[in-house]
């Protein structure tokens, strides 16, 4: 810990004192088990090994200028942890729990909380899966939630840049109806086929289009599409994607900064009309996209022409940034601090 460089820290894994984990075993939730392991024991045959029955979360916790630590919308993420549970059949994480559990495992490795003004932040992974065993495809009657905190570096080593990305028409990540909407495992082990072959070619990720048609922009890899056009802010809607915080929360700020906002169907063939397109999610905020690439129509979209980011896009990126490190005002209330 002690030779931690906070300016250069990996957008990855490093380990931390403690992490906290709770049982559900005969119909409710144990106590809390405070752990200094970074492993778990798991049946041979539980579920979430076998039947995918596994959801998750991620959130940051940020140094304020003032020392005061805060979360963002962690209800949120407490609210679509229990969504996602009922989506794959399993025992929901109370939101009170999950508050419980966030500010304890916090608070003990608080000395791993990046300081202000190094870019990083504590990334926070509330785990939620089926430990209980089955043979049969069924649900466990047994579950395990586990959450544990690890320093990362800002996504963008050097500031923001606009990546380069490829819209993808031979995998689907998640179907209508299917999974897509909840945060669970198997919609990210679902995109690695694209995703990989993506990087592999030199670009940032895959676009994937609706499955059941292929004419309209679902999600960018893991992340939230989205674009600017005549100030307005569009979003798509669709089945089989998830609803993304940061999405939702640059919907306010965007209508906040005098923008109109738009969450609907958007097809490929839109892309000609955007001054600016991103994606977002919690790990970047904001990744803006300076070029999209169609392979099968043979045309490249380009944005950020001069390499840098649009301008709107930072407006958006620049205020909520502000207002999760409590440098300006929270008129949302969406920050809460963690004493």
């Amino acid at each position: 810990m002690d030779n931690l460089d906070w300016k250069n820290l990996p957008f990855g894994y490093i380990r931390t004192d403690y992490n906290i984990r709770s049982t559900y075993k005969n119909g409710k939730w144990g106590e809390f088990e405070v752990s200094t392991s970074e492993y778990i024991d798991i049946h041979i045959a539980a579920t979430a090994l076998h039947y995918g029955q596994e959801a998750f979360e991620g959130l940051k916790a940020y140094m304020g200028k003032d020392g005061k630590v805060r979360l963002f919308r962690w209800e949120e993420n407490a609210k679509r942890l229990v969504f996602s549970a009922g989506g794959v059949k399993m025992a929901e994480f109370p939101v009170e729990k999950f508050r419980e559990a966030v500010f304890k495992v916090i608070q003990l490795n608080r000395r791993f909380i990046p300081p202000y003004g190094s870019g990083a932040t504590l990334y926070i992974r509330p785990l939620l899966y089926g430990s209980g065993a089955e043979v049969g495809v069924k649900p466990a009657s047994e579950y395990q939630f586990i959450v544990f905190v690890t320093p990362v570096g800002p996504y963008f080593k050097g500031g923001i840049k606009p990546v380069t990305m490829l819209i993808c028409r031979d995998v689907d990540r998640a179907a209508p109806k299917g999974t897509g909407i909840f945060k669970v495992g198997g919609n990210y082990a679902a995109s690695l086929r694209a995703c990989v072959a993506a990087k592999d070619g030199g670009y940032a990720s895959a676009i994937f289009l609706d499955a059941k048609e292929k004419k309209y922009i679902d999600e960018c890899g893991p992340a939230n599409f989205f674009g600017i056009k005549e100030n307005t802010y569009v979003t798509p809607k669709s089945e089989s994607i998830l609803n993304s915080i940061t999405n939702m929360s640059l919907i306010d700020v965007a209508k906040s900064l005098g923008m109109k906002t738009e969450r609907r169907k958007v097809p490929v063939e839109e892309l000609t009309k955007f001054s600016e397109v991103g994606a977002c999610g919690t790990a970047a905020v904001i990744s803006p996209i300076g070029k999209i690439l169609d392979p099968e129509k043979n045309k490249i979209y380009e944005y950020c022409r001069d390499g840098k980011p649009g301008p709107v896009s930072m407006n958006l990126y620049n205020k909520l940034i502000a207002i999760q490190y409590g440098d300006a005002p929270d008129e949302f209330g969406w920050t809460t601090i963690v004493e």
